[in-house]
């Protein structure tokens, strides 16, 4: 079973920083892509940003493109996402998610991510 918990959520001040963590386990992270994804009370779960197998590759959400940064550590079985510049509209619960694949065209899918944690709240207050 694979297994992915995030860490690193919680409250902080708009223009802060908070860097969130996933640490996977029961496989091979490095046969896996990796994406971050949001869900904010009453809308629906958007790709935040995503990270090839490899880590040459990374893809961001127009939302966050400056702000985060995605990065991995496949000794360490981790994937971090870097947020600075937060805002309230940054309010949401945070996923990662493991796919076997993606690419352009794909990585904003939640349906090619068949491995999920359980999510981390974070908060940004004004």
């Amino acid at each position: 079973q694979f297994q992915l918990v995030e860490s690193g959520g919680g409250l902080v001040q708009a223009g802060g920083s908070l860097r969130l963590s996933c640490a996977a386990s029961g496989r091979t992270f490095s046969d896996y892509a990796m994406g971050w994804f949001r869900q904010a009370p009453g809308k629906e779960r958007d790709i935040v940003s995503a990270i090839t197998r490899s880590g040459d590759t990374t893809y961001y959400a127009d939302s966050v493109k400056g702000r985060f940064t995605i990065f991995r550590d496949n000794a360490k079985n981790t994937v971090y996402l870097r947020m600075n510049g937060l805002t309230v509209d940054d309010t949401a619960v945070y996923y990662c998610a493991a796919a076997p694949f993606i690419d352009f065209n794909t990585y904003r899918r939640a349906a090619m991510y068949p491995h999920w944690g359980q999510g981390t709240q974070v908060t940004v207050s004004s």
